[in-house]
């Protein structure tokens, strides 16, 4: 079989390395417009019982994925100045995103995987220029704007909706010792940072604020850099004398899209990862969510024994469940961050860190009380299975 995979990040790379790992006769081929060392953004969490899903596909690239991550051992929710430790029952932590695509990349070329650098295609036609127009199966797994998705929206019955916070991803030299939520109301404003340490010399710091604020302090009219020195006035008492860097994006600033599609393949097209919907970052798994699409894919198309159709269909059929209460995790978990200027108002900072801890309706009193006992106690909850 013949696969051309559009998009080398990790949920491309990944599921070029599983299909040769378990048919190395196949040619596997991945389109990737980035050179082999670049990469947009800072550090990517890899956390949660997810990750063994990751060991169970693929234990060499687990095993480096894991000896490359920090690890963190407890959250910090900091609402009306008020930090509450959170101690986290659950291996994970970040990798800095460059290392996760490296360490993807070498493994998926070790197992046989083609990887063609600084090709970018604006649609299909650019296949053929890479002698991939006759693949079997083309792969959209080249995010939110993938072409693979455009070129068919409509078979594929695509929906694109805009939510109404706005965001910049940044990194900073400031090493955090525990990963944080810092909610803040400034100048009537309502705001929330999202950091983590990725490594020994950088973190990642995601700035957040909900349009009403966005709105009633104009910082539309403001520049990326005005915008970034007042994230670093807002938020001092975190960075400690530490900057914003911005990582190269072309437009820090933007509003999340949230991508869906009614079907998962168009004849021998499929998508995976933000192409087919996209994850928020609050939910802090979109990584892993995009490289259990290759999982299952890999598995379908592996196990369909030359028909593509079957495989394709197979694929949709049986990952389609879990892959929805992901999404509706995540959906509930970024609705909850769009109204966050009503909890930061209306709750105590005990109650606040509650209803942010069951904001997605994955975790209830009783996982609470088993996961986070200290947790319970501060919140005055222990015991209760309210």
């Amino acid at each position: 079989m013949k696969v051309a995979i559009v998009g080398g990040g990790p949920s491309g790379l990944y599921l070029g390395l599983l299909l040769k790992r378990g048919a190395p006769q196949w040619n596997v081929e991945v389109i990737e417009q980035n050179p082999a060392d670049a990469t947009f953004g800072f550090g990517v969490v890899l956390a949660d019982t997810g990750l063994l899903q990751l060991r169970e596909a693929d234990e060499a690239s687990y095993q480096a994925l894991c000896a490359a991550t920090k690890q963190h051992e407890h959250q910090i929710i900091v609402q009306n100045e008020t930090p509450i430790d959170i101690h986290l029952p659950i291996k994970g932590g970040a990798i800095p995103r460059l290392t996760l695509l490296q360490i993807l990349e070498q493994e998926a070329e070790r197992a046989g995987v083609v990887v063609h650098y600084r090709q970018r295609i604006n649609d299909l036609d650019g296949l053929v220029s890479l002698g991939l127009d006759d693949a079997d199966v083309v792969v959209g797994a080249d995010g939110i704007n993938s072409v693979v998705r455009q070129a068919f929206s409509e078979a594929f019955g695509t929906t694109t909706s805009y939510l109404g916070n706005h965001f910049a991803w940044y990194g900073t030299a400031k090493v955090f010792e525990a990963s944080a939520l810092v909610f803040r109301k400034y100048r009537g404003g309502h705001f929330v940072a999202h950091y983590y340490a990725y490594s020994d010399q950088m973190s990642t710091f995601v700035a957040e604020c909900d349009d009403a604020t966005w709105q009633r302090l104009g910082l539309g009219e403001l520049s990326d850099t005005q915008l970034q020195a007042l994230m670093e006035e807002i938020f001092a008492p975190e960075l400690d004398g530490a900057t914003l860097l911005d990582g190269n994006a072309k437009t820090m600033w933007r509003q999340f899209p949230v991508i869906r599609n009614r079907h998962w393949s168009h004849g021998r097209h499929v998508l995976v990862g933000d192409a087919l919907a996209s994850a928020h970052f609050s939910i802090g798994s979109g990584t892993r969510i995009a490289m259990n699409d290759s999982i299952a894919l890999a598995k379908a198309l592996l196990a369909c024994d030359g028909d593509v159709a079957a495989g394709l269909a197979g694929y949709e059929h049986r990952h389609k469940p879990s892959k929805q209460k992901l999404i509706a995790a995540s959906e509930r978990s970024y609705l909850w961050y769009e109204d966050m200027a009503r909890w930061m108002e209306a709750y105590s900072p005990e109650e606040f860190v509650y209803r942010f801890m069951t904001r997605t309706g994955r975790v209830d009193d009783a996982r609470l009380q088993r996961e986070y006992p200290e947790l319970m106690v501060r919140l005055g909850r222990a015991g209760s299975m309210a």
